[in-house]
């Protein structure tokens, strides 16, 4: 089923006014008239912004691509790997399992053993996160993957519109810089990357004195606490985005507002006037401001604990809560002008078949989930639905597609080299009617999450 083109045409005739200046946990707005015209966030002509006026970044936590997708039909994924042993590398079968699972050892120095010079098989070598913080050697613990009746939003959602395969992290990194990357394509420090968490472990600007980062540098060296106070002054698309008029908001947990917040590394907005107007707690308000028509262009959604698929005992409303966010946009307004994005922010050491390629000295890391919904989400010819992506992408291929879609040149990071995602979309076939995503928990909606969702009060990851 397909929606008129004239629909799409129809939506946002007003331009914008306030997005990026709306106060923090909005209780209280009115609701926008019936009828009322969505924002027009096509401020430039790029020759796509006539479909793509929102984009939304749902960035979910530490998962490989062959730990959600080993099994799915056409996509490069497998359910044995390598394992190195005393006596050599042996075939270690994948083993199924439920989505809460331990957590593994993922800095950059877990990174190099599994990938091993493209090995691909030293995941037995890293640390496995067990109960009350004790941590044992792996063993075959990462050569598992979940089963897929344990993830069926994800693969309803890659059913339906385009799942990619050979989506790789930027660097073979933890959290902390990945967020970074999807704000601006790398760390960059006078020539060098900031890597992996800062030391103490803390987040960014409001991190206690004396806290220092690591670095990798160009030829691939680490440099084990070099690197300066986790507080950046490099560019982001925040700047790309504030320079074209262009409103942003980023979703996140009160729980992580000073932790798991990528801006709170950005000095320009922790330390201004951005940090109460565009960084929005908790990240269920997302669902407000779909209501009441105040999606800006560009919305990064940073999940809670329980909702992030983050391995450990920790909840595993991931699904659901991605789900609901994907139908709340599908089924408002919205939906003939807005690109969802799902991906996850690292590979948590989890088993990967595919070894990334690597550019620059500093990466890649990784394979990891990407999703991509939109009305004109790629299908396979003719007409036919779940497009497999093979085109090699990096979190500065996100960034890059929204730089193209508005016109707003680049940050000159990775954004340069990454391919963009935009042959995952297909702006000559029509638009499609949306279907709303199936959860596990059918009382997991988004009134649940809005209304009943009680947030935790632990850090997602810490290393």
């Amino acid at each position: 089923m397909r929606v008129n083109a004239l629909l799409v045409a129809g939506l946002g005739v007003l331009a914008a006014s306030g997005c990026a200046g709306v106060a923090q946990a909005p209780t209280g707005i009115a609701q926008a008239p019936m009828g009322a015209a969505l924002p027009n966030h096509a401020r430039r002509n790029s020759g796509t912004t006539q479909y793509i006026q929102h984009i939304v970044i749902l960035i979910q936590e530490n998962r490989s691509f062959d730990n959600f997708f080993a099994t799915y039909p056409g996509a490069v994924g497998a359910t044995v790997g390598l394992m190195k042993t005393p006596s050599g590398d042996v075939y270690e079968p994948l083993v199924e399992s439920d989505l809460k699972q331990d957590s593994l050892g993922h800095q950059h120095f877990s990174f190099l053993k599994e990938y091993d010079n493209g090995k691909m098989d030293g995941f037995d070598l890293v640390e496995r996160a067990i109960r009350r913080g004790k941590k044992e050697p792996a063993g075959t613990y990462p050569y598992r993957y979940t089963k897929p009746t344990a993830i069926k939003p994800y693969w309803s959602i890659a059913q339906q519109y385009v799942l990619a395969d050979h989506m790789f992290t930027t660097q073979g990194s933890s959290s902390f810089t990945a967020h970074q990357d999807f704000i601006a394509g790398g760390t960059p420090v006078d020539g060098d990357n900031v890597i992996d968490f800062p030391s103490p472990s803390a987040w960014g600007c409001n991190a206690r004195p004396g806290t220092v980062t690591s670095l990798i540098d160009q030829y691939g060296n680490y440099l084990r606490d070099k690197g300066p106070f986790p507080c950046f002054s490099y560019s982001t698309i925040r700047d790309l985005l504030d320079g074209a008029g262009l409103p942003w908001l980023y979703f996140t947990n009160p729980a992580h507002s000073a932790f798991w917040d990528a801006f709170d590394a950005i000095s320009a907005v922790r330390n201004g006037p951005e940090w109460y107007t565009n960084i929005i707690t908790p990240e269920t308000n997302i669902f407000q401001y779909i209501q009441n028509s105040q999606l800006p262009a560009v919305s990064w959604v940073i999940p809670d604990t329980p909702t992030s698929d983050h391995p450990g005992p920790h909840g595993d409303m991931g699904p659901d809560w991605v789900a609901s966010v994907v139908n709340a946009i599908g089924e408002s307004p919205y939906w003939p002008t807005t690109a969802v994005i799902v991906v996850w922010d690292e590979w948590g050491g989890e088993y990967d078949n595919v070894p990334p390629p690597q550019l620059d000295g500093q990466g890649l890391g990784p394979r990891v989930p990407l999703l991509i919904i939109s009305p004109y989400a790629r299908e396979n010819y003719p007409s036919q639905p779940g497009y497999i992506s093979h085109t090699q992408y990096e979190d500065g291929s996100i960034l890059k597609f929204i730089e193209q879609n508005w016109g707003l040149g680049s940050l000159g990071t990775t954004d340069v080299r990454a391919n963009s995602i935009i042959d995952s979309f297909d702006f000559t076939q029509p638009p499609r009617q949306f279907l709303p995503i199936e959860s596990q928990n059918p009382s997991h909606n988004a009134a649940f999450f809005r209304y009943h969702y009680k947030p935790a009060s632990t850090p997602i990851d810490e290393y």
